[in-house]
């Protein structure tokens, strides 16, 4: 079928629905409801047969919907309404959930509903939970949908109290900050961890700290830390904590309030966001890689071993990796590397594997230009040493989304493990970059030089299933995203165990050896550093405009056009 997106944006959501019809031989395009785009004259042009809203934060015109047939997803079980639904479950500690997918009339989620899918809800932050259960269930919905629209026989429910799926409906109002407000004196360390979850990551907890008013970006339990409610303790990896009524979060973002007529603001380490306002407070070390009192605290990167398999886990907000942060995992890796094992995993635990440079922190530098440099070599370093680890295999496990730089560290390692939801985006051109991260020999490496400049060209989205056909990744773990890290956790244990991964590691020494006296690494990484350098250091290049527009969340005056009708996979 040819089937049209409409969305508020290319989200993450968004991006996997079209890649997932795409992967079942539907001709997919897209476009982004904006102000200056009559939806149904761009419905018109594209003459769908089958309109999806994956993300659509605006009513469906009536001359739209009751032209085509349009199926809209809502984040909510059977019954359940409202701007805020996926809030409100957080906040009040809901358990099981649901994703339905409902046909578009004059009523605001009340429509017909064509499927429903059952998903649970583990203690996450809301942003993890939607590119993870909620995704999945909603994938599922969509298709089953699709399935039932493109067989021509299928009635769909009504939205009835009376009718057989026992649903109570309950419409809800937007979820706002006087209900998302913390209590420091009053609510307990599990109350603010729940509210800082239910607002990740928009609009995060309106609050004040240090004489400004701040949005709250994530929160994680501090084990040890205790203090007057309200106080900042220490910090940590760009983080502070602060003290609860019974103990302590760690709280990584901070966004300052807007203030009126003034440009929009955007998240930051909290301690670079707090700049000079911070005083001085204690910068609370980790113990050495491995340490069991590690794991009891909070910590964006992790190490621990299982026989002669070691797991270097990371989380870095929004999947982005700053200057420091890649060279905290840099030294990490290091440290691992030093461990007595034959297998190294590398990579996240349910959420996403990473998204290349920190577009945010180098926008707030006083010399992006500078900073972009930095981030780009401190990226390279890390990926150089994992190209040129020798002497254990390298496994890049990847549970969640990973886009340019992101992809590009995952295919330094030796094999590429790819949870079934997860979402690839191997390519740069949307930000005007030429790319670096050694792409030009990893990539050409596993997909062959037309395929990498396809995919480079295209700019689009590539489910974990596509990848696998491409040869991108190795393996696609089938399993939901609280399973992925056992499932991984078993497959290195195997492959550790196997005769055959010692003489893969003698091979993989020898075959080091033969590129650098053909083809050294550094010659890739200094022409791509070459080309990226001249971006950089260009004031007029696209990269910068194309930079602030992505941190300051500018919307596009038209729907991009490489999101027309695409080819099928």
């Amino acid at each position: 079928m040819h089937i049209l997106l409409l969305a508020s944006a290319f989200n993450s959501l968004t991006q996997r629905v079209h890649a997932e019809l795409r992967d079942r031989g539907h001709t997919v395009a897209v476009e982004l409801a904006l102000p200056d785009s009559p939806l149904p004259d761009v419905v018109r042009r594209h003459a769908p047969q089958l309109v999806i809203a994956p993300m659509l934060r605006t009513a469906i015109p009536e001359e739209v919907w009751t032209a085509y047939t349009c199926l809209v997803v809502h984040p909510g079980p059977v019954g359940d309404r409202g701007p805020s639904s996926l809030d409100w479950a957080i906040h009040e500690g809901v358990d099981d959930w649901g994703v339905t997918v409902l046909q578009a009339d004059a009523e605001m989620d009340a429509g017909d509903v064509w499927a429903s899918v059952p998903c649970r809800i583990p203690q996450v932050p809301k942003s993890e939970l939607y590119r993870g259960e909620i995704a999945d269930a909603a994938v599922e919905a969509v298709l089953l949908a699709v399935e039932r629209f493109a067989g021509g026989t299928h009635v769909p429910r009504r939205q009835d109290p009376a009718n057989e799926t026992g649903s109570r409906l309950r419409t809800r109002p937007y979820l706002d900050q006087s209900v998302r407000r913390i209590d420091w004196a009053e609510d307990s360390t599990q109350d603010v961890l729940r509210k800082l979850r239910a607002a990740d990551s928009q609009p995060g907890v309106l609050d004040v700290l240090l004489g400004g008013e701040w949005y709250l970006h994530g929160g994680h339990p501090e084990s040890v830390l205790r203090g007057r409610p309200g106080e900042l303790l220490a910090t940590r990896a760009g983080a502070v904590c602060r003290a609860t009524r019974d103990g302590a979060v760690w709280i990584p973002e901070l966004r300052p309030r807007r203030l009126p007529g003034q440009p929009p603001t955007f998240k930051l380490p909290a301690v670079r966001a707090l700049g000079d306002r911070l005083p001085p407070l204690p910068e609370h070390p980790l113990p050495p890689l491995p340490d069991e009192a590690r794991q009891r605290t909070w910590s964006d990167i992790r190490y621990r071993e299982d026989g002669d398999a070691g797991f270097l886990t990371f989380a870095f907000p929004g999947g982005a990796m700053s200057t420091d942060q890649c060279r905290r995992l840099l030294d990490a890796y290091r440290e691992a590397c030093a461990r007595p094992t034959s297998v190294l995993v590398l990579g996240g635990e349910r959420d996403f594997f990473s998204n290349g440079i920190h577009l945010n922190v180098i926008e707030a530098a006083a010399d992006p230009a500078a900073e972009s440099w930095a981030n780009i070599n401190a990226i390279d370093d890390l990926v150089e040493a994992v190209l040129t680890t020798t002497d254990r295999l390298v496994v890049a496990a990847v549970p969640g989304n990973a886009a340019a730089g992101g992809v590009m560290l995952a295919l330094a390692a030796d094999e590429v493990w790819c949870r079934s939801g997860a979402v690839l985006n191997p390519h740069y051109r949307l930000m005007g970059l030429y790319g670096s991260e050694y792409w030009t020999y990893t990539l050409p490496r596993r997909v062959g030089t037309a395929t990498a400049e396809r995919l480079l060209s295209e700019a689009l989205p590539v489910s974990s299933a596509g990848a696998l056909r491409l040869g991108l990744v190795d393996r696609v773990v089938d399993c939901g995203p609280d399973a992925f890290a056992g499932e991984v956790g078993g497959l290195a244990a195997r492959l550790a165990s196997l005769p055959a991964t010692a003489s893969r590691i003698t091979a993989k020494k020898t075959e080091l050896d033969r590129l650098e006296s053909a083809t050294p690494l550094a010659g890739f990484r200094a022409r791509e550093l070459t080309r990226m350098r001249r971006t950089f250091d260009d004031p007029d290049a696209p990269y910068h405009a194309l930079r602030r527009s992505f941190v300051h969340k500018e919307r596009p005056p038209r729907t991009p056009p490489h999101l027309g009708p695409a080819p099928v996979a």
